[in-house]
């Protein structure tokens, strides 16, 4: 709602928020955990004017109610999609102490369900929530040195060795969900918001490695053959696509899509070798949506 001098009576205006936050723990002073946070957020805001009208009950007595001929600002909506989804990962991982990679494809897919609430001119806002089987992970790059034929030192990838991690997550983002266009014809959108997920298997692929040559004191003795510490991962999802809308057909969506993991599937603590072992993914998708509710 807005404080306006003179008033103008309202009605709550319900909007959206969702962005990216950063939040930086310095601190910790017996029982209390002291730090700072900033968010960088796309926030609806904005007001709902009410109309009144004042009519005579069957007493004679006068009553004030809602004018409904009078429009709102924002053109409501009660659009319920649901379908399906999938698609393809390009994974890696970021760790410190670092590990080289190639990028790691997997696959994704599963439901996708979306309620669409306002109008307002030409954006169209409402929420998505999906539940999704996910492949994630790692492919380590193996580099070997080897001299030219003028005497220079080459680095080039080591085709003997491999080690891959595959990881399968079950997937839930939660997205706002903000679209430019028509209510039929072609739309273009952004999604946003924050995605947990639950590991639910993993492998491991060694080829070419000897144990017994890896260091001690190194990145692949802290992961080779060592489980996942940690199953629950969160972290940001975002990213966009064009919607084709149709009148009878459903909708038919290709998105990119970015996931940012806030989580470690390592232990980080000051005792552990990592600081950070946390998802970086690059998401292509198509979804099909059908509408249960117009």
């Amino acid at each position: 709602s807005v404080s306006f001098t003179p008033t103008i009576k309202q009605n709550s205006l319900m909007g959206i928020t969702g962005g990216l936050t950063a939040r930086y723990i310095s601190e910790k002073y017996f029982a209390m955990i002291c730090g700072a946070q900033v968010e960088l957020n796309v926030s609806q805001r904005g007001w709902d004017q009410l109309f009144e009208t004042i009519s005579l009950d069957a007493n004679g007595y006068e009553v004030t109610s809602k004018d409904p001929a009078v429009a709102q600002i924002g053109e409501a909506r009660n659009n319920l999609s649901v379908g399906i989804n999938g698609g393809v990962n390009l994974n890696s991982v970021s760790f410190t102490s670092s590990i080289k990679q190639n990028s790691l494809m997997g696959i994704t897919g599963g439901l996708t369900a979306r309620y669409i609430s306002e109008k307002y001119f030409a954006m169209i806002c409402g929420a998505q929530i999906e539940l999704n089987i996910s492949q994630r992970g790692w492919d380590e790059l193996f580099e070997i040195t080897t001299t030219n034929a003028d005497g220079y030192e080459v680095t080039e990838k080591d085709p003997s060795k491999t080690y891959t991690r595959k990881m399968t997550y079950l997937d839930i983002p939660f997205l706002a969900h903000l679209a430019f266009g028509k209510d039929r014809g072609l739309q273009a959108f952004i999604n946003l918001g924050p995605q947990i997920g639950f590991l639910i298997s993993e492998s491991e692929t060694m080829k070419g490695i000897d144990m017994n040559d890896v260091r001690t004191n190194s990145p692949q003795k802290a992961v080779y053959g060592v489980k996942i510490q940690n199953k629950f991962d969160y972290g940001i999802a975002g990213g966009g696509g064009v919607e084709l809308r149709t009148k009878k057909a459903g909708s038919f969506i290709v998105e990119g899509r970015y996931y940012f993991a806030l989580s470690d599937f390592y232990s980080t603590t000051k005792k552990d070798f990592f600081a950070r072992a946390a998802h970086s993914t690059i998401t292509i998708k198509l979804t099909y949506l059908f509408d249960l509710k117009k």
